[in-house]
């Protein structure tokens, strides 16, 4: 399962449009507090359309609750303009379980997330900007996983006879 976590977002309308891409895409929408905006927002729930009732949607007070929950074996993805690795360079198919994390609109993640040992950083490749908005970068990561991961169910379905 695919997994978007929000860390502190600010902006209703980023928010809800980030759940509207998880329920076109079946991936479950982590929302670590403190939130910017209430739950119960009018942009939150205008950018969700009224699909945000069948989003699936998990609050936590803090990421290492959220960590801890998710277990052992799952892959984290943490996005942020300073890592060196690209998104196109990972691979999204080798656990079941991947978490892609986002920061704060207005700050992005904190250092010590992106600095830890063992956390793997990733990030979106641009030009002539600083950052992009953060619905669009989830957009863009998750739509990869979705490609990585349907190529894969592809590849599985057919006979050993027609892959290369």
């Amino acid at each position: 399962m695919l997994h978007i976590v929000l860390y502190q977002p600010e902006i209703p309308h980023n928010t809800g449009a980030v759940g509207r891409l998880c329920l076109a895409t079946g991936a479950r929408l982590h929302l670590i507090r403190p939130f910017g905006f209430s739950l119960d927002d009018k942009h939150l729930k205008r950018a969700g359309l009224d699909y945000w009732a069948d989003v699936d949607v998990c609050e936590w007070d803090s990421l290492d609750q959220m960590r801890d929950a998710a277990g052992p074996d799952s892959l984290f993805c943490y996005f942020t303009t300073k890592a060196t690795e690209t998104y196109w360079d990972a691979d999204f198919t080798a656990v079941a379980h991947t978490y892609f994390i986002f920061g704060p609109e207005s700050r992005g993640l904190p250092a010590s997330l992106i600095t830890h040992p063992g956390h793997r950083t990733l990030r979106i490749p641009m030009e002539g900007t600083r950052s992009l908005n953060l619905a669009t970068s989830v957009g863009i990561a998750l739509y990869e996983a979705v490609r990585q991961r349907s190529r894969l169910t592809v590849a599985e379905t057919r006979p050993s006879s027609h892959l290369k």
